[in-house]
């Protein structure tokens, strides 16, 4: 669990907790601020998720390059020349 999921969920309880206060106290503007702070929380919880499986995925290709180097030189030489004839057949021809 990485810094933004725990902050984001620490976020999402301290706005349920003012939104719940603003509910009792009949506070309209602490009921939106504690539900903005659950939605805040909630994103940046949702952002923790995302990178950390960015970084899972990350460390499979790692691995898969450590395992079979030759290989993935071999795929990533056919991405960049798939990229390369997509790029250029798609440009303009200049001729002087």
């Amino acid at each position: 669990m990485n810094t933004d999921k725990i902050e984001g969920v620490a976020r999402n309880v301290v706005g349920k907790a003012q939104e719940g206060l603003g509910n009792l106290a009949g506070d309209s503007n602490n009921q939106a601020e504690g539900m903005a702070r659950q939605v805040a929380g909630r994103a940046q919880e949702a952002y923790g998720d995302v990178k950390d499986g960015a970084q899972d995925a990350l460390r499979q290709v790692e691995s898969a390059v450590e395992k079979q180097p030759l290989l993935a030189l071999l795929v990533a030489g056919a991405v960049g020349f798939a990229l390369g004839s997509l790029l250029t057949a798609s440009a303009p021809s200049r001729r002087w």
